[in-house]
């Protein structure tokens, strides 16, 4: 499976985010939108991945981006997980179930694993996706490239 393409539309979603409310691409429509995929909560590199969010979101709401922490968990564990890594302000929707219907929409799903490829895609005020970068799983993704295209896109 091809990670989506730069140019092309965002396919909209519906999921369950950890307080078991709906969440919808749409939702977040004049706003840029990082979706930001980890293959399981509870592991080394996907808690980095996470917090690197957390600990930036003053940056991320200069830049008019919101950023989502996905992965296919099921809400009570992603729940749980957020209390424990102390995630106050980034969502962490879950793709649990169709399971990993949004991953697979994407072109992120790894149909061996079960999970979602480790990923990092930004969506345009628009609806359009104007970044993706795919990640070896044992990577950390760099917050400060994430911010650099970010504040690209603002000129």
């Amino acid at each position: 499976m091809k990670a989506i393409e730069v140019g092309n539309h965002a396919p909209n979603f519906m999921v369950k985010d950890i307080n078991d409310q709906n969440l919808s691409l749409a939702d977040y429509q004049g706003k840029k939108v990082l979706l930001s995929w980890h293959p399981l909560a509870w592991t080394p590199v996907c808690t980095d991945q996470m917090r690197a969010l957390e600990n930036n979101w003053q940056t991320f709401q200069k830049l008019n981006t919101v950023p989502l922490g996905f992965s296919v968990d099921p809400p009570p564990c992603k729940k749980a997980w957020a209390t424990a890594i102390l995630m106050n302000n980034v969502s962490l929707p879950s793709d649990f179930w169709p399971h990993g219907k949004v991953a697979q929409a994407y072109g992120l799903f790894n149909e061996a694993q079960g999970v979602s490829e480790r990923a990092n895609i930004i969506v345009d005020e628009n609806g359009i996706i104007k970044w993706v970068k795919v990640y070896p799983s044992q990577q950390l993704p760099d917050i400060n490239e994430v911010i650099q295209v970010l504040s690209n896109m603002q000129m």
